[in-house]
């Protein structure tokens, strides 16, 4: 493959790329003058990353700081590594980056990795490195679900992952088709990007002023292997597009983003859900997922592929079997009207309505930014070491509000807002 100046593929429009870093920087993060930015990504994604440090200190950062992971030297652990050093994860960078946040650093992670990059190694070498890793980054995902810092998320179209994407296609088509895919999903593609997210962000606005007006007490999903009633948290509020993180700043945490999404009553979900698109996780594909719930706790999992992998996850932790979001995206979502699975959580979620299994988001309450931990469990938020988002809407789902007194008002219809 060509690659231009500054180590970017000619298949990659170096203008679009350039507005992304920026979109990340002024919308994503609206970094402030002085505000210190941790950001991690893979050494693939090093062209964006570059962009990105390159607008943050444009924006009047103060120190930028990058972690970097890469591919190969995650492999050469699997492929070397002593066994017990499967149970390890660096906690000391973990407490650093807490610290760092705690002293209002702001976060970025750029994502671009191999979405299978794990699939042929051991699978409970790799639960126990994932179950490790959860574990030691808790200081710092409290910083970052509590919603103390304003925190963003962006994707970069690394080769590894354009060709899982696109497999039938020359490696310099592949990685330009992801590209475009996510310059389009990123809102990128157009004139004036940061005019269309404030558009964009008004219309979710929109939704969540809707939800939150009705106060719902349960949401019901029904549809092909779906009769699933989800119970809301107890003063739940619902959340989407931009934010006010507890430091003040209004930020977008996802790009792309599609979502509008609130707190789960952890004990209150019962039924049964299939998933309608597979979940890439720490580079196992787990398919065809069905799940029963009693009491708000999964009791029966099942899933044609990736199963032992779903099992071990829902063995993490006490909370790891129960739900901490649900979110609602219409099907005509640009990122469903593409037709792609992405094997990436941050595109396919925004794809279709979906759970996630394990940590509650505090900020998704009334008044969030000043409860306890107790008062969030008191009101129905789960705790966990994970938080997993999994696909099950779709054009045949159907999804009913369903208030206190058992009345019932129709929220979806064949995946589209009623």
């Amino acid at each position: 493959m060509t690659t231009h100046s500054r180590g970017v593929s000619a298949s990659i429009d170096p203008v679009k790329l350039d507005r992304l870093a920026e979109v990340a920087i002024k919308v994503g993060l609206q970094l402030q003058p002085g505000q210190d930015l941790v950001v991690t990504s893979s050494i693939a994604a090093l062209p964006l990353t570059r962009r990105i440090v390159e607008h943050a200190y444009k924006a009047g950062a103060g120190l930028v700081t990058p972690i970097f992971n890469d591919d190969e030297m995650t492999l050469a652990r699997y492929r070397f590594g002593a066994d017990a050093g499967f149970d390890r994860a660096a906690g000391w960078l973990y407490e650093g980056m807490a610290k760092a946040f705690a002293n209002n650093a702001a976060r970025l992670a750029v994502r671009g990795e191999d979405p299978s990059l794990l699939s042929a190694q051991d699978p409970a070498k790799v639960a126990r490195a994932n179950k490790a890793n959860s574990m030691a980054y808790q200081p710092a995902l409290e910083k970052i679900t509590g919603f103390d810092i304003n925190w963003n998320i962006v994707a970069y179209p690394d080769l590894a992952w354009a060709r899982q994407v696109f497999p039938g296609d020359a490696d310099d088509v592949a990685v330009a088709k992801l590209a475009d895919a996510i310059f389009a999903a990123s809102r990128v593609d157009v004139e004036d990007p940061i005019g269309n997210w404030v558009a964009h962000n008004a219309a979710l606005r929109g939704r969540t002023e809707w939800l939150n007006g009705h106060n719902f007490h349960a949401l019901h999903f029904t549809g092909p292997g779906t009769d699933l009633t989800v119970g809301l948290a107890d003063s739940h509020e619902w959340m989407g597009g931009a934010s006010t993180a507890k430091n003040g700043i209004t930020c977008n945490p996802n790009i792309p983003t599609e979502e509008v999404f609130t707190t789960p009553h952890a004990r209150r979900v019962e039924g049964h859900v299939s998933s309608t698109k597979p979940l890439s996780y720490q580079g196992t594909l787990i398919d065809e997922i069905s799940v029963r719930f009693e009491e708000g706790r999964i009791v029966e999992a099942k899933a044609s592929k990736g199963e032992d992998v779903l099992k071990k996850v829902l063995d993490t932790d006490e909370g790891a079997r129960r739900l901490g979001e649900v979110a609602l995206v219409p099907h005509s979502s640009p990122i469903a009207a593409s037709g792609l699975l992405f094997f990436n959580t941050l595109f396919d979620e925004n794809a279709a309505c979906h759970i996630a299994l394990g940590q509650c988001y505090s900020k998704c309450f009334v008044g969030g930014a000043s409860l306890s931990q107790d008062e969030i469990a008191a009101r129905g938020g789960n705790k966990s070491f994970i938080h997993i988002d999994w696909m099950i809407g779709s054009d045949k789902v159907d999804i009913d509000g369903v208030h206190k007194d058992g009345a019932r008002v129709p929220v979806m219809r064949q995946g589209e807002w009623a």
